[in-house]
C-alpha cells in the first residue's frame, strides 16, 4: 500500500503544470468531449506506466548492492530539480485536427507518446525499482496522473490561469527531494 500512496502523491504533484497536463487542457479546449479524453488519458497512462513499472522492477531486481540506494536517492533528488523547470507546450505537440479518428484514440496515442521520457514516466521506473511492486506503482502513478489531469479536462482553460503552478512545482520538487533523502538515509 505504501508503494501505491507514495506513487499517487508524487505523480499528482509532479504532473501539475507538466506537458501532459497542458496537452489535456488543449484537447479539452479543442474537442470539448471530456469523457473520451479522460478515458484516453487513463488508458494511455495505464499502458505507459505498466511498461515503465515493469522495467523499473526488473532493473531493481538485477541491480543489487549498497550503491543502488545512492543511485535511486540521487535520482529522486534530480527529479526534484527537474520538477522546478516548467514545461513549455509547443503547438507541434498538439495532435492534428480530427480526421475520422475518435477523440479517444487520438488522446490515447498522443498521451502515450508525450509521456515517453517524461519525468512522471522516469519517476515510475524509479519507484518500481525502489518498491518492486509493479501493479501498485503503476496504479498509483495512474491515479496521480488522473488526479492532476481530470480538473484540467473538466475545468479547461480557467484552471490553467488560476492554479499557482509555481508553488505546486515547488511542492513537487520538495516531495521528490524528500523521497530522495528518505531513500539515502533509510
Amino acid at each position: 500500500m505504501e508503494a501505491f500512496l507514495v506513487s499517487t502523491g508524487l505523480v499528482a504533484l509532479a504532473e501539475i503544470g507538466d506537458k501532459t497536463m497542458l496537452l489535456a487542457l488543449c484537447l479539452a479546449v479543442r474537442w470539448r468531449k471530456p469523457v473520451p479524453i479522460l478515458l484516453g488519458i487513463f488508458a494511455a497512462t495505464i499502458a505507459n506506466h505498466l511498461l515503465a513499472a515493469t522495467v523499473g522492477s526488473l532493473a531493481g531486481g538485477f541491480l543489487q548492492g549498497w550503491w543502488v540506494k545512492w543511485v535511486l536517492g540521487i535520482a529522486f533528488i534530480g527529479f526534484g530539480a527537474w520538477a522546478l523547470i516548467p514545461d513549455k507546450f509547443e503547438d507541434s505537440d498538439l495532435p492534428p485536427e480530427r480526421s475520422g479518428q475518435s477523440v479517444f484514440v487520438a488522446t490515447l496515442i498522443a498521451f502515450f507518446f508525450v509521456e515517453m521520457g517524461d519525468k512522471t514516466q522516469v519517476a515510475t521506473i524509479a519507484l518500481a525499482a525502489r518498491f518492486h511492486e509493479i501493479l501498485f506503482v503503476a496504479a498509483g502513478t495512474t491515479v496521480g496522473m488522473m488526479i492532476a489531469n481530470t480538473p484540467a479536462v473538466l475545468i479547461g482553460e480557467a484552471a490553467a490561469t488560476r492554479l499557482p503552478l509555481k508553488y505546486i512545482r515547488w511542492a513537487a520538487a520538495a516531495a521528490f527531494a524528500g523521497i530522495g533523502a528518505w531513500v539515502l538515509l533509510g
